[in-house]
């Protein structure tokens, strides 16, 4: 188990943004082709587009993040899905909110819902996926 404020810990946090970082371009660039091109409703278009990054996302996280050595892969990546798909329903949340309450733009809005999910998804996936 990690123990909060350590350089580990930290370290994993600062990998964790940084594979987060590129899940981002990933994020935003098949929701933008869903939703602009593809003509895909917004939020299902999100769906998709948080759905890819977290999967591409578990891959470098996996490997480079918490260098993990669990041979029970699709256990480990159905965890980190999960944990990725509860971060998805407090982003639509939070991008819904954001969107239709307070009548900013989307992806503006879009991304601050990603730092907000970023953090649950750091410690979700370090005290429950891949410890």
């Amino acid at each position: 188990m990690y123990e909060l404020l350590t350089r580990e810990f930290l370290i994993k946090f600062l990998k964790f943004g940084v594979v987060g970082f590129s899940g981002v371009f990933v994020d935003f660039g098949t929701t933008a082709v869903g939703k602009e091109i593809v003509k895909i409703p917004k939020f299902i278009a999100n769906a998709i587009g948080f759905s890819v990054a977290a999967s591409t996302n578990y891959f470098l996280n996996r490997h480079w993040t918490f260098n993990s050595q669990n041979p029970d892969i699709a256990v480990e990546f159905g965890e980190f899905f999960l944990i990725s798909m509860i971060g998805l329903a407090i982003n639509t949340l939070i991008l819904w909110l954001i969107v239709t309450k307070l009548n900013k733009n989307f992806y503006f809005s879009k991304l601050f819902a990603i730092a907000v999910v970023t953090v649950w998804n750091f410690f979700a996936n370090a005290f429950f996926t891949f410890v």
